[in-house]
């Protein structure tokens, strides 16, 4: 992962298609040695759980509607879906330097699961508040995070209940930061997994939700 990540300190200094088509050829490797590494996890996770689908991203940016023209990313990113309709949430790992984190949930619900999630905390917090409370979870993760979806409560809902505070949330997600130092350690692969392991009960709640309506019958 040193390798990786040198050339990704490069590109910060370098952000240009001359410098990189004159380092095509050593990216070309780090991709090679990336997509073993993210294999193993895959595989891995696999034994633990029921994945459709890897997807690497490619390092080249979509420049069509941003300001900043630099034509590629500073980080290696790899995410890992479940299978759908049953199993919900999905895994994420994020490499760059000084910034690497594993991460995973509920990035961008659509419209009718979002509705679904609220409804549900707004009826009754107690699972989930056990599972955000549960000390494995509390080690890895710190907290329950995604951004706010209104400043008040979203319409239909009291913004004095309880738990507006996830209420208000248009997204779920959690994550692990790691150092560069750790990153590079033998122990990191495991570390990975035993982090997105610790999603599970999070995982396995959410995914109930979504699959029952307020009366805990199946959808499917």
């Amino acid at each position: 992962m040193k390798k990786a990540f040198e050339f990704l300190e490069q590109i910060k200094e370098n952000n240009n298609r001359e410098w990189f088509a004159h380092n095509k050829a050593i990216f070309e490797d780090i991709v090679k040695e990336n997509k073993v590494f993210f294999n193993q996890i895959y595989n891995e996770l696999q034994k633990h759980d029921r994945l459709e689908g890897i997807h690497i991203y490619r390092i080249y940016k979509d420049i069509r509607f941003s300001k900043d023209k630099t034509p590629y990313k500073t980080n290696f990113g790899v995410s890992f879906s479940r299978t759908k309709p049953l199993l919900r949430g999905g895994y994420y790992i994020h490499l760059e330097p000084g910034n690497s984190f594993v991460g995973g949930g509920f990035w961008a619900p659509n419209n009718e699961d979002l509705l679904r999630i609220r409804k549900e905390f707004e009826m009754d917090t107690s699972e989930i508040d056990k599972i955000i409370s549960d000390k494995t979870f509390v080690k890895y993760f710190g907290t329950l995070q995604g951004e706010d979806g209104v400043k008040t409560a979203p319409k239909g809902f009291d913004k004095n209940h309880p738990a507006i505070d996830l209420i208000k949330k248009k997204l779920f997600v959690v994550m692990r930061k790691f150092s560069d130092k750790e990153v590079f350690s033998a122990d990191f692969q495991k570390e990975i997994i035993s982090t997105f392991l610790a999603m599970r009960p999070f995982f396995n709640y959410m995914s109930d939700v979504l699959t029952t309506d307020l009366n805990g019958e199946s959808l499917f």
